[in-house]
């Protein structure tokens, strides 16, 4: 539902930023419906993100939320080093230790498996690493919209997605229908989701991953923050460490020495 919300908004910005239905139609149909090579070359992380969608769920229903989210900052990592690998970016000395976030303690529920939770997690960094890095490469290196892009990446998720659901519940889909149990909060949830996925594309389109990484990093916090005041969670010093060195992250990654200026040469000629 949450990649049937960004097709849709997706379309309808593209309709707004066309001027009119017959402009936008156009583009979808000279860029995505003609162009079947570049369509498909956004089919793999359209896959790689719906593997690593279900991982996630997986990371979440087997690890507390707190570990949860620390645990899935090493795609900071991961991101970093397919930055260097596929894009030939350079990363200076400093920004190497950066990307290593804090840890927290992992507290097993009933019926949880740490253990299978984290290499969920570990996995999913390491699939949002290449995929969000190919991501960026595609959206880098043409001048396809931003929107055209997002309508791609959708358009192809939604068939994996939908087969992936049919796999796993079939049986309760068929019985109690597609949308049972999709209360407000649920459809805050889709919503929040979509949104999030579009305002990612843009980061994406005009900065560059790693950024993208620490701009969840800070989730963390936002979390941390409004847990206290609403849902009385109790601060330990290893989740505090944790934030910090999130923190201290953003600062290395974020620090831009000044160029020292070359100094100037008199040249002189004789004449």
């Amino acid at each position: 539902m949450g990649e049937l919300v960004k097709l849709f908004t997706c379309i309808a910005i593209l309709i707004v930023t066309e001027r009119s239905l017959d402009r936008a139609w156009y583009a979808i149909k000279t860029q995505i419906l003609q162009n079947k090579i570049d369509t498909l070359k956004v089919g793999v992380p359209s896959l790689i993100y719906t593997i690593q969608n279900n991982l996630l769920y997986i990371a979440a229903s087997n690890l507390d939320a707190a570990t949860y989210q620390v645990t899935y900052q090493l795609k900071i990592l991961t991101t970093a080093i397919f930055a260097v690998t596929l894009l030939r970016r350079s990363l200076r000395p400093l920004h190497w230790p950066s990307p290593v976030p804090g840890g927290a303690e992992a507290a097993a529920a009933a019926g949880q498996s740490p253990l299978l939770g984290f290499c969920a997690a570990l996995a999913a960094c390491f699939l949002s690493g290449f995929a969000g890095i190919y991501f960026e490469k595609i959206l880098k290196g043409s001048n396809v919209s931003v929107w055209i892009r997002n309508v791609q990446l959708s358009s192809l998720s939604l068939p994996l997605a939908l087969l992936t659901g049919l796999l796993t519940d079939g049986e309760v889909i068929a019985a109690k229908g597609l949308l049972f149990g999709f209360d407000a909060w649920v459809w805050f949830v889709v919503m929040q989701n979509a949104m999030g996925g579009l305002l990612v594309a843009v980061v994406v389109k005009y900065a560059d991953n790693i950024l993208k990484g620490f701009a969840t990093s800070l989730a963390i916090i936002i979390s941390c923050i409004v847990s206290i005041y609403l849902f009385d969670f109790q601060l330990t010093a290893q989740f505090a460490l944790g934030t910090a060195l999130v923190l201290l992250a953003v600062f290395m990654y974020s620090y831009q020495p000044k160029e020292v200026a070359a100094p100037l040469t008199t040249v002189s000629s004789k004449v």
